[in-house]
């Protein structure tokens, strides 16, 4: 896991996906959270609000990625819980 590398959010294009997230106590909370789910292939970048409890992913198109995977992706960060928003 790379600890806080930044990839560029303004390639907003793509398919999204927005998860619900418990637990979190600060912004590098968020910033865990984005890390973990960024080094996955197929997700092209993550926001996460901690104020919000929110995670934004937005995939690389045609990535075939099973939500179930996201979830449990935010969960490896740390002692948090997720589920699919909406």
């Amino acid at each position: 896991m790379k600890l806080f590398s930044r990839k560029d959010k303004t390639e907003a294009d793509g398919p999204r996906v927005e998860l619900l997230v418990e637990g979190m106590h600060c912004n590098s909370c968020g910033l865990l959270i984005d890390d973990e789910l960024e080094e996955i292939p197929g997700v092209r970048s993550s926001t996460t609000d901690m104020k919000a409890g929110r995670t934004t992913i937005r995939l690389k198109e045609g990535a075939d990625l099973d939500v179930a995977a996201l979830v449990a992706a935010v969960e490896q960060a740390g002692e948090y819980k997720a589920r699919p928003a909406g």
